[in-house]
């Protein structure tokens, strides 16, 4: 269950502690911090003096509190028991007989869903945990910064995870009638505003303020999908629920409010969802309070005919009237940036480059972003094109890249020139940042935009980042634990090994518990109380072999969606020493991940053993095999490695050195520097919900 300090720990890694009257031992407060160190994570000086102020009672709830809190983010509020207790060194040491036989036996015996019949080894004691792990500091919080949460995910120009929604819908529902005061002047992303409505007609009395931000029809239409608990990025139908006559008059009214001349066409966009729509609302008994869309809601119910914009402008282009098309197109300036890649290969005169640049100032700052990458690196040869669509799952598209019709580089150098120039305009509006320092490791980050199909993680990142391991150990630990969700399941971890040329080279999964370099902890294939599966990757034995990337695999092998399931997690830990300590350490996990898609299929992490680096994936697959594993969908796990691992998407250092330009004086050294943008420090990747709000604009 959400609180407020669980949503604001989690997402900011902040705490609210009011200052005290009492003057707590050192000794006592040192404890406190002594014993979040095994979780990984530690206090900063500010939050260090606060809980100085408390009483021993005081502190002692609150680090009952936290500690539950941290054990949910990084795994440890699960038990974990491996098939081999003595893991890895009991796998790397037993004959290939004996893992045979156990598998065989455990496979025979555990035959229901409340069955768990595995070997009986006697645990040996280990070596204390013999590792140097980077500790994230929790800092001192306060109500204002909560809160600033709450407006910033619903400012949010790019769309928000289903965890995120989870916490826009706790901050209505416990604020109420006061959440207006959180509410930010404007909402790009209508994802957002949809959920928001939503969630606001049901717990705030008045909702009426939401209304003028509603300045289309499918902003309407998302608002009622969004009531419906339908996919508000419109990917998949939504039923429509009945309405209280309040909701009705609220979009009604709302579809009067935005009534334009392009409102027939809008509604012509989704007619068949309109229709349903439109039953629902009974549009009829608002002839008088609303007359405007009558006539639209006509054409729609009767199919009557209506000339369209697009039809016009795909009527210019094929009838060779270029100069028309360009002159509708530019009264539509978001539709112009994404047709204009066709338009100038069919046309690249100096006419529609400037007519593009007049309506610059007009396009959203995602698409103006996504055309300066796409001009920039128009000419760059990949083998693999990949696209995400819309929708709650995290999927991606991969096809054989056909290259695009040559264009004059000039062409495209001044494209990108004037999209920068309209980008760095609108950003000099903003305040100053000062001196800027902007780390060149943000080169590999990508703006973290349609986060809707995210999964929940201890930290977020967009898909196709990369970020260094962040440990100097030669041992990269893969964890997974799940439990029984109607009858017995069976979630299989597994690794799928390639190349640098991505050639496959083996797997490591229950048919395969040991290779070179690689150790499975043992399958176990029900889980009514829980359990856990790790492999061990060891980097050095991989680079031996020229061996560059390894992708971490959970596949559901007993048919289950992950959604269905009670629980579901997966992550990894840097181990140096991988006997030392408990096999399952919280405090060497570097990231954790819920799995909960609707799917069966899922690809949480790539690794570059070359670079040393994690390429965040969190990518679903649609497995068509009889047998869902690795080696029976190696061919659609290969492509989606390779397309991840070379994505092209706008970048953060392009983003920041956008602002830089427009808004301070970049400095090379950070210690000069008001505002520093960098992986750890300062405003970091995993800030997304700040950069989407306040960089994005």
């Amino acid at each position: 269950m959400l609180t407020a300090r669980s949503i604001y720990l989690s997402k900011k890694n902040k705490l609210i502690v009011d200052r005290g009257s009492h003057e707590t031992p050192v000794k006592v407060v040192a404890t406190f911090v002594k014993n979040l160190e095994a979780y990984g994570f530690t206090v900063s000086k500010a939050l260090f003096d606060r809980l100085l102020t408390l009483s021993v009672p005081q502190l002692t709830d609150l680090y009952g509190d936290t500690t539950t809190i941290l054990k949910e983010m990084v795994g440890a509020h699960r038990v974990f028991k491996p098939f081999y207790p003595n893991f890895p060194k009991q796998v790397m040491e037993a004959s290939e007989a004996e893992l045979y036989i156990n598998a065989i036996l455990h496979y025979w015996l555990t035959d229901s869903e409340e069955k768990q019949v595995v070997p009986q080894y006697e645990k040996e004691d280990r070596p204390e945990l013999d590792e140097e792990t980077k500790l994230r500091v929790i800092d001192l919080g306060s109500i204002s910064d909560f809160e600033k949460l709450f407006t910033k995910l619903v400012g949010s120009n790019s769309s928000i995870s289903a965890t995120d929604k989870e916490i826009v819908s706790w901050f209505v529902e416990n604020y109420k009638d006061d959440i207006k005061r959180l509410v930010p002047d404007s909402i790009p992303q209508k994802e957002q505003l949809s959920f928001l409505i939503a969630h606001t007609l049901k717990h705030v009395d008045n909702a009426s303020f939401l209304v003028q931000k509603l300045k289309t029809p499918t902003d309407v239409l998302r608002a009622a999908v969004a009531m419906s608990n339908g996919d508000v990025s419109l990917a998949e139908p939504t039923k429509f629920r009945n309405f209280t006559r309040k909701e009705r008059k609220f979009l009604v009214l709302a579809l009067e409010y935005c009534y334009s001349d392009s409102f027939t066409e809008d509604l012509l966009r989704w007619s068949g969802r309109w229709t349903r729509l439109a039953h629902n609302l009974h549009i009829g008994e608002y002839k008088k309070d609303c007359p405007n869309i009558q006539e639209s809601f006509d054409i729609i119910r009767n199919k009557k005919p209506f000339v369209t914009f697009n039809s016009k402008v795909e009527s210019a282009i094929r009838g060779d009237e270029l100069e028309k098309a360009v002159s509708l197109l530019s009264t539509r300036p978001g539709d112009f940036a994404r047709r204009l890649d066709k338009i100038v290969r069919t046309d690249g005169r100096n006419y529609v480059i400037e007519a593009f640049s007049k309506v610059t100032d007009k396009i959203s700052t995602p698409v103006l972003l996504q055309t300066y990458q796409h001009f920039q690196n128009r000419e760059n040869k990949q083998v693999l094109r990949s696209f995400f669509p819309k929708g709650n799952v995290g999927k991606l598209f991969v096809t054989e890249n056909k290259p695009l019709a040559p264009l004059d580089h000039k062409v495209a150098g001044c494209i990108v020139s004037n999209v920068r120039k309209a980008l760095v305009d609108r950003f000099s509006k903003l305040p100053s940042l000062g001196s800027v320092y902007i780390d060149k490791q943000l080169k590999t980050q990508f703006i973290p935009s349609g986060l809707r199909s995210a999964s929940k993680s201890l930290r977020t990142l967009a898909r196709g980042s990369r970020v260094d391991f962040g440990f100097d150990g030669d041992t990269i630990r893969f964890f997974l634990w799940w439990q029984n969700g109607g009858g017995r399941t069976d979630i299989d971890l597994s690794s799928t090994v390639f190349t640098a040329n991505w050639t496959h080279y083996m797997d490591v999964s229950y048919y395969n518990l040991k290779d070179w370099g690689c150790h499975h902890s043992g399958d176990i294939v029900s889980a009514p109380h829980g359990a856990c599966e790790f492999i061990d990757i060891t980097i050095s034995k991989f680079l031996e072999k020229k061996l560059r990337y390894v992708m971490m695999c959970i596949n559901s092998f007993t048919g289950q969606s992950f959604s269905s399931l009670p629980e579901c997690f997966a992550g990894w830990m840097g181990r140096a020493n991988p006997n030392s300590g408990e096999v399952f350490e919280p405090k060497t996990v570097l990231d954790k991940v819920d799995v909960t898609a609707n799917t069966k299929v899922c690809i949480p992490v790539v690794l570059d053993l070359v670079e040393r680096q994690v390429i965040w994936s969190d990518l679903a697959l649609t497995s068509r095999a009889r047998v869902n594993n690795v080696h029976r969908n190696r061919r659609s796990l290969n492509a989606m490695g390779r397309a991840v691992a070379d994505l092209s998407k706008p970048t953060l250092y392009d983003l920041f050195d956008m602002h830089a330009e427009a808004r301070g004086e970049k400095v090379e050294n950070k210690k000069y520097a008001d505002t520093v943008f960098s992986l750890h420090e300062g405003i970091t990747p995993f800030d997304s919900e700040t950069i989407m709000a306040d960089f994005m604009v």
